[in-house]
């Protein structure tokens, strides 16, 4: 930063926080679209697998399906919405142009990732809050482990928000942006132990279950809630963690090289 602008007292992260707010002021602004929807969305899902099949059947010992379902369901929520919150906004700035506009403030690369993320992750976790708390007419969850519960919904959440920015920048239209949610995400949370249990698949399914990454998060996520999983949460974690860091890190490359952000 130039030395005459630190005299006159400039915030270098002034950039940072306008670009945050704006970010978290466009969501608010239809808010009925970015978080109402999905929560009734998910509150359908909690109605039809808990109010209906929660206590008729059970997939895990010990647990009704109504507890086993609903960690699935809330780590959904957050998983599409700090996604599609950060493919939504960048690609939009790509669509009409106004990127250039961005590129040209005093932002560093990371700040601007981050001001993109912050943002997806208070919308992520804030529907996966409030599915959270519809959850509890359903089903009374133990919450085994409350700190693990937090850092995989937030790491989760980043790692989702990274994937959101890559997905935006690769994108050539809406339609190639939508294939991302429809052919690649949505696919891979169904069959990533939402609705069953993955040890309960026959060979080779099980084992393949295992190359699914959602899986980790969802496993991880259930594990911290109720006390039971397929894997160790130390494994989640680190499988969570170095998934964030590869796609935080190909992400900052990306956005320093101003890569097809400036056509």
């Amino acid at each position: 930063m130039p030395s005459d602008l630190r005299q006159h007292g400039y915030n270098p992260w002034l950039p940072f926080k306008t670009l945050l707010f704006k970010e978290v002021r466009r969501f608010f602004r239809v808010v009925s679209q970015t978080v109402v929807t999905p929560i009734i969305t998910a509150s359908l899902y909690l109605f039809i697998f808990g109010a209906t099949l929660g206590e008729r059947i059970s997939v895990l010992e010990g647990f009704n399906y109504a507890q086993f379902v609903v960690p699935g369901l809330i780590l959904m929520g957050v998983i599409n919405n700090s996604f599609s919150n950060c493919a939504s906004s960048l690609f939009m700035s790509r669509y009409l142009g106004n990127i250039v506009d961005l590129l040209v403030t005093p932002v560093t690369p990371p700040q601007f990732i981050m001001a993109y993320t912050l943002a997806a992750m208070i919308r992520g976790l804030m529907v996966g809050t409030i599915v959270c708390l519809v959850s509890l007419f359903f089903a009374q969850l133990p919450w085994a482990h409350p700190f693990a519960v937090i850092g995989m919904a937030a790491l989760t959440s980043f790692l989702f928000a990274q994937l959101g920015l890559l997905a935006a920048i690769y994108s050539n239209s809406f339609d190639s942006l939508s294939m991302f949610t429809n052919f690649l995400i949505l696919p891979l949370i169904y069959l990533g132990g939402v609705f069953y249990p993955i040890s309960l698949l026959p060979y080779p399914w099980s084992t393949l279950s295992h190359l699914n990454p959602i899986f980790y998060l969802i496993d991880g996520f259930r594990h911290a809630l109720i006390g039971v999983g397929d894997l160790p949460l130390w494994l989640s974690f680190t499988v969570a963690g170095g998934m964030s860091l590869a796609a935080f890190t190909w992400a900052a490359i990306l956005i320093g090289k101003g890569y097809r952000l400036r056509n």
